[in-house]
């Protein structure tokens, strides 16, 4: 048995423990006292730490400031208003300090009296839009007289014609209620008689001659393949959710017929497709931009991203979308641009730059994508950005002038030189002045930059008053393309992308000349044909411009019941 330790022992152990912590305390005071010991070594240690934690913060603080910019712009482009025109509360207090720009007396003068003349085109147009807001408050409108009407009598409750009596049709209360009923469907049935002349002497058999479909050995009628092509590419409602809707009508189209109509109904237009090339790379001034689409890559078992390249002729009012295997690369521009000669205008895309060079090209750049690289900067250098946005804004006053008087392009020229250019002398200062106050790769640097580099080419639009001050035609032209891709999400080929090209042509051809795009697609459908053996014949007959002029389609307006 283990005898208890005595009371000596124990105290005896408590000392022990007690004398070990001690010399442990000692042992690491003398170690930290050893190192101040060296002062300078222990400063200079500090000051890397100090260093290095001011990188490490400065790399957050730039992490920072770019996820604060991503997230600006997502609510911008989300839920934040879609116009990216741009107006101060106090436009007056948005003027140069002149003492630091390098303009001489005279340029300051003139520049001084176009800001004042650019502000009352704004000012009066204000005030006659406020007089139309008064005039034209919302009323709600009458259903449309064109519509059949159908009268359904409803009498008071228990009403017979013993016991009650009706008061003249003067009393009556009328209301009316838009309805609809589904689309018909319905089969034609052809029947081709046949027969012979009494009067011949071998008396052969006629027979009635095959009606021309668009697609041989089909059943699908002009009207038919016209509803689909404009479902998918004008409405944005894919082949498979036709075919779903379709089948609450009790019809049943098998995708693989459908997609088979499509590869048809693109071969036939494009014949009118390279036409229309022809036609708008032959003008003297066009628009191009790109946008993207998701191509299904087989090697690689996932989509990948390709590029629509879009061409508008301005004043042909024509446009086509070219695919050449998705690539957005420099070789494509070579070879699409190839025979062009005249004014291009484009986004400012590098791609475009070896024009600048180029014999025969005038190249012209955006002032709407100029703009945008100062608003995005608001949130980065508000004051430098609201300035440049409020000049910008000027420059679009004078054109909106120009518009509200429908001024002619020699017009509208002179109005630019007058007002325009000193405006555009003025800027340009601005920004050579501004440059090396603000860091190059900020947003606001950036948007200097970016306008600085092509101020050559932001500024010709002057020169011509067909020239426009953006290209926004052609990048509204692309909106279909991007609402569209959203619906049926990819294309699954370069061929599927390149007969998207084809019939997306052709809806913006339409669009642009106001043509109803159903009509017209009847209409070529049903006529295509006759073409097929007639070189003689021009096929821009059918552009829609064309038939419209001639009264053989209508307009948009024309076959649709505004309310």
């Amino acid at each position: 048995m283990l005898e208890s330790p005595s009371k000596e022992q124990v105290l005896i152990q408590e000392l022990l423990h007690k004398l070990d912590a001690e010399r442990l305390k000692n042992a690491r005071l003398e170690s930290e006292l050893s190192q101040y010991k060296e002062p300078a070594k222990m400063k200079k240690d500090l000051e890397s730490r100090i260093k290095e934690q001011d990188i490490i913060i400065k790399k957050k603080d730039k992490t920072i400031d770019q996820l604060n910019q991503r997230i600006a712009w997502l609510n911008r482009k989300f839920w934040g208003q879609s116009t990216e025109r741009h107006a101060s509360e106090d436009p007056a207090q948005l003027s140069f300090k002149f003492a630091e720009l390098k303009l001489t007396p005279e340029e300051e003068a003139a520049y001084k009296k176009a800001e004042a003349e650019a502000e009352a085109f704004r000012q009066q147009r204000k005030a006659a839009s406020d007089k139309r807001q008064e005039k034209n408050r919302p009323t709600r409108k009458p259903l449309p007289e064109n519509l059949r009407r159908e009268v359904v009598h409803l009498y008071p409750v228990g009403y017979n014609e013993e016991e009650w009596e009706l008061l003249p049709e003067s009393f009556d209360e009328i209301s009316e209620v838009l309805s609809r009923k589904p689309a018909e469907y319905y089969v034609i049935r052809y029947v081709r008689h046949k027969a012979v002349r009494k009067n011949q002497v071998d008396r052969p058999i006629e027979t009635a001659p095959v009606p021309l479909l668009p697609i041989a050995k089909s059943y699908a009628s002009a009207e038919l393949l016209a509803d689909l092509m404009v479902g998918k590419y004008a409405d944005h409602m894919p082949f498979y959710r036709q075919i779903e809707k379709l089948k609450r009508d009790g019809i049943s189209l098998p995708p693989p017929t459908v997609n088979d109509w499509f590869l048809e109904v693109a071969d036939l237009l494009r014949p009118l497709y390279y036409r229309i090339r022809e036609l708008v790379l032959g003008s003297d001034y066009i628009q191009a931009d790109e946008t993207t689409v998701p191509i299904i890559n087989n090697e690689k078992h996932r989509t990948v991203k390709g590029y629509f390249w879009q061409v508008r002729a301005v004043i042909l009012n024509l446009l086509f979308f070219h695919y050449d295997h998705g690539s957005r690369g420099k070789e494509v521009a070579l070879g699409l641009f190839a025979h062009f000669s005249g004014a291009m205008q484009t986004d400012g895309y590098a791609v475009y730059d070896i024009y600048e060079k180029k014999d025969g090209v005038l190249s012209l750049v955006c002032w709407a994508h100029a703009r945008r690289y100062f608003e995005r900067a608001l949130s980065n250098d508000k004051a430098r950005a609201e300035l440049a946005l409020e000049k910008i804004r000027l420059l679009y006053e004078v054109e909106r002038e120009a518009d509200d008087k429908q001024m002619s392009y020699e017009e509208r020229r002179q109005l630019r030189m007058d007002v325009s250019v000193p405006i555009l002398m003025g800027f340009e200062a601005w920004l050579q002045a501004e440059a090396p106050k603000v860091m190059p790769k900020s947003p606001i640097g950036k948007a200097i930059n970016f306008a600085l580099q092509r101020y050559d080419r932001l500024c010709r639009y002057v020169v011509d008053g067909r020239y426009r001050i953006d290209n926004n035609l052609v990048e509204n032209s692309q909106r279909p393309v991007a609402v569209g891709k959203h619906g049926y999400l990819f294309c699954g080929n370069d061929d599927a992308a390149e007969d998207a090209a084809v019939m997306y042509t052709m809806m913006g051809c339409c669009k642009a000349a106001g043509v109803n795009v159903y009509d017209w697609l009847v209409y070529f459908l049903d006529h295509a044909h006759e073409y097929d053996y007639a070189p003689e014949r021009d096929l821009a007959e059918l552009l829609p411009g064309n038939l419209l002029a001639k009264g053989l389609v209508k307009a948009i307006g024309e076959t649709t019941n505004t309310l």
